[in-house]
């Protein structure tokens, strides 16, 4: 195999094909990266058993052919390679890498031993890429990072007709958001529970290239996909059952109290600077006013009033405060709303554009307050 790419297309392929490959391959070859030359493409794959990814570069190829070689190194080897055409070219179970002056030379892999990968399921639909990495982003905050309760680490995607709905807990905040796309399918309607990681690897790398081509399998693969610019990646989905956590969303909420979000967040973040580990932020909500505060007894304490706009009785919760600015964070319009039932139970967040309009309801996120003592 010999072949000629421009160094900047090849590191990029090169890097973002490695992301997916395990830092503890199960057997040493899934540490490899498959480079196939032909057709005056060359195509790059990488596999765990779990998770695929495979795209294809344009290059000048002089002599077509496959080699396996360590994914890692070779992204390595291609980020400092200096801004210049790479040749590429095989000889024996060598492979060496000639970019002006420098030149390494690497060990293959035997690509007989590779795995298959697995085929991209049939195109369930298409969402717009920057809508879907917005909301993966506001959802998978709230996804369990404890791998004993591996359900909890995955975000289920629920498709009803042309609406996407996606949901994340980790029992203590719930996020779920709704976005609009289009079917293939019009009457689809259906359900996966994905990895929170692999969502959050699509979101950053396919999201920005337009539209995304979501691709579901109806049968026993329990495979997804994701399609966008010419990239593949597929996902096996988390097995088991997932917690109903839509009747966690209370049906009325007596109290709200409406906040501008940026300062907010700012006014959390320096009272927390003295709140101790599991301890939390308190926010007492009067008319007209917030009124944040952390820290007891003789240890270090802060306080900080804002604004508010409170409908319904005054109220005085408190939340972990890393759990708060996470949910505040991924909310991008002016103000934010808190909706109350009562202060032991969990508070409803929800954006909104203008202080006295309608709060936004395609994204909400419930946290769990931290119990106050009496």
């Amino acid at each position: 195999m010999k072949f000629r790419v421009e160094r900047d297309v090849l590191t990029e392929a090169v890097s973002w094909a490695a992301r997916s490959l395990s830092p503890r391959p199960p057997v040493p070859v899934l540490a490899g990266l498959l480079l196939k030359a032909h057709d005056g493409v060359v195509s790059l794959s990488s596999f765990d058993y779990e998770t695929s990814a495979r795209l294809e570069i344009p290059a000048e190829i002089v002599q077509e052919g496959t080699i396996l070689v360590s994914g890692r190194l070779l992204a390595d080897i291609c980020r400092s390679l200096p801004a210049a055409p790479v040749d590429v070219e095989t000889d024996g179970t060598k492979v060496t890498l000639t970019c002006r002056r420098s030149s390494f030379h690497l060990a293959t892999m035997p690509e007989g031993e590779y795995p298959a990968l697995p085929e991209l399921p049939p195109i369930t639909g298409a969402v717009s890429g920057d809508a879907f990495a917005k909301a993966v982003a506001q959802v998978i905050i709230a996804a369990s990072k404890d791998d004993t309760l591996p359900i909890l680490t995955g975000v289920r995607m629920e498709i009803e007709h042309d609406l996407i709905t996606l949901l994340a807990t980790d029992r203590y905040r719930l996020a779920m958001r709704e976005l609009p796309w289009s079917p293939a399918n019009p009457s689809t309607s259906t359900a996966a529970l994905v990895k929170a990681k692999t969502l959050n690897e699509v979101a950053k790398t396919l999201g920005g290239a337009g539209s995304l081509n979501v691709a579901l399998a109806e049968d026993e693969s329990h495979l997804i996909g994701f399609e966008s610019g010419g990239r593949t990646t597929t996902s096996l989905l988390v097995d088991g059952d997932y917690p109903k956590i839509r009747s966690l969303f209370p049906d009325s909420t007596p109290i709200h109290a409406v906040v501008a979000t940026q300062e907010l967040v700012e006014a959390v973040r320096r009272v927390s600077l003295v709140a101790e580990r599991n301890t939390p932020v308190r926010l007492a909500f009067t008319d007209g006013l917030v009124a944040l505060d952390a820290g007891t007894g003789e240890d270090a304490q802060a306080s900080e009033e804002l604004e508010a706009k409170l409908t319904g009785e005054e109220i005085t919760v408190a939340f972990n405060p890393h759990y708060l600015i996470e949910g505040l964070s991924v909310i991008e319009t002016p103000f934010v709303r808190f909706s109350f039932t009562s202060a032991p139970k969990p508070a409803m967040i929800t954006a909104q554009r203008e202080l006295d309009g309608d709060d936004e309801v395609d994204y909400r996120y419930l946290v769990m307050p931290v119990r106050l003592p009496n």
